[in-house]
């Protein structure tokens, strides 16, 4: 966009980036651009309130269980097509780093009313721009007014940042943290703002004060076919093993193959504007050929192998 309004020559007069504490030592996560399905594409940054929603894994096999814990993949911070990776911090930890902005041409100086950076928190619908919602926002000052003849360094910090959600980027909704850096303008100029993205996992323990009861379930057809599924918990972390049984109690009808799917439902929206979205993350073949009455197969599914499951 810039190299477009560069050729027009409206492109901004200076040149923003950032560089978070940490480094290339520091975690990443690579995060798949969202696209909407509810009648809407790309990003917006007017938000307003008025959202609910929720997000959760499940083992399909005619049974479901929900997921705990999290997970993260190593990475340096760029973009390529369809993915960005962007930095990871934890719960607790401050947002910090460098910001520096530059003139883009060294022979004309930046006039400015003054340089803000704020971290914020946002719930974006994708198709419902107006019902976008951010839910923590935290600003600093960096500078007053004046004039910038050349690359100019700001440290910044964020202490006590509420990071209360995990990252998610799902269909029709995402909900991402950045870092908005604003160059305030004279009046009828307009004000430069660039947005950086970082990435929050939740990293917690197992919980042992409540105990994962086994999962069982008996599906099938009346006087044709009856199954029963058995899993040994019913809440796992993302680099757990699901173990369990598929029992043939009454085979009637003829079976090509029966296949384990993990899914990740989204609901997103309020009121009746709901919309739900099923994603299958991963598909995995149990059986080949048909079954015959008291048949057991065996079940041992490593989550590990799927990387974009979420909490």
């Amino acid at each position: 966009m810039d190299a477009a309004l560069g050729i027009l020559g409206l492109s901004a007069p200076c040149v923003i980036s950032i560089e978070f504490d940490g480094g290339e030592s520091r975690r990443a996560v690579v995060v798949a651009e969202s696209r909407a399905h509810g009648g809407g594409g790309g990003s917006n940054h007017h938000h307003q309130s008025g959202f609910t929603g929720n997000v959760s894994n499940g083992i399909q096999g005619n049974s479901t269980a929900s997921m705990s814990g999290s997970s993260t993949v190593s990475g340096n911070t760029g973009k390529q097509s369809g993915v960005r990776t962007i930095p990871l911090f934890g719960k607790e930890e401050t947002v910090s780093g460098v910001i520096t902005v530059a003139p883009r041409e060294a022979s004309k100086a930046l006039t400015h009313l003054g340089i803000r950076v704020e971290f914020v928190g946002a719930i974006e619908m994708l198709y419902d721009h107006e019902n976008s919602h951010e839910f923590t926002s935290l600003l600093r000052d960096l500078d007053d007014p004046g004039s910038i003849t050349s690359a100019r360094t700001y440290s910044f910090a964020f202490p006590q940042a509420m990071k209360a959600f995990d990252t998610y980027s799902g269909i029709n909704v995402r909900l991402r943290y950045f870092i908005r850096v604003t160059v305030l303008r004279a009046q009828y100029t307009p004000n430069i703002v660039r947005e950086f993205d970082l990435a929050v996992r939740h990293v917690q323990k197992e919980p042992t004060d409540v105990p994962s009861a086994p999962i069982r379930m008996e599906v099938g057809i009346e006087d044709a076919l009856h199954i029963e599924f058995e899993y040994n918990r019913s809440r796992y972390e993302l680099r757990d093993v699901v173990i369990g049984k598929i029992f043939f109690l009454l085979v009637r009808i003829k079976i090509k193959r029966m296949e384990l799917e993990i899914r990740r439902r989204e609901s997103a929206g309020s009121g009746s504007s709901v919309y739900n979205e099923t994603d299958v993350i991963a598909k995995y073949e149990v059986m080949d050929g048909a079954p015959v009455r008291g048949e057991s197969i065996p079940l041992r599914l490593f989550l590990s192998s799927f990387p974009s499951l979420t909490p």
